[in-house]
């Protein structure tokens, strides 16, 4: 898969070998609790981004601002990974995991940006029919960006790793609550 721009950031696929250093210092940071990494060694953050690379349902991504990496985003088949038989999966469900890079000074509406971006990534792919997401249910924060860009939660659902919130978004739904076309 190559480069694509969308909302002017660069969204190229994730080099495990190459990145690894990089993404290590993200999904390790305080605020990416949520990401389940917290005690991962970059050794770890390698070996677990070279088995996605590998994987021909799961993929990862990361995003570049004017070149400088500023978020990583994962998609992967629902009906074979991450949510395989927990729910009904439907011809055309995505399903999506994004970080965005820790920062020193935080930019007031960055990460709605990065998730518009994710999101006309995705729906760029005609076969994309709904984005599928599975929050924890504590993270409130990533419920609101979720419902900013069209998400609705259809319930929550108990994971192996976590208490997790289905949300799907349609492309009309995203069309509508952002403007965005998809």
């Amino acid at each position: 898969m190559s480069n694509t721009t969308q909302a002017g950031f660069t969204i190229r696929p994730l080099d495990p070998q190459k990145d690894a250093n990089l993404v290590h210092g993200w999904v390790t940071d305080p605020k990416a609790v949520f990401w389940m990494m917290q005690d991962a060694t970059p050794v770890d953050v390698e070996r677990a981004y070279t088995e996605i690379a590998a994987d021909e349902h799961h993929h990862a991504f990361l995003g570049l601002d004017d070149g400088v990496p500023v978020f990583l985003m994962e998609t992967y088949d629902p009906a074979h990974r991450e949510l395989a038989g927990l729910y009904e999966a439907r011809p055309g469900d995505v399903g999506m995991h994004f970080l965005v890079a820790p920062a020193d000074t935080p930019v007031h509406g960055f990460t709605r940006r990065v998730i518009t971006a994710v999101m006309t990534h995705l729906f760029a792919d005609p076969r994309t029919r709904r984005v599928v997401v599975e929050p924890d249910v504590r993270n409130t924060a990533v419920h609101a960006l979720n419902a900013a860009v069209g998400f609705v939660p259809e319930g929550e659902m108990e994971k192996p790793e976590k208490r997790a919130l289905l949300s799907f978004c349609t492309r009309a739904r995203f069309e509508a609550a952002t403007g965005a076309a998809a």
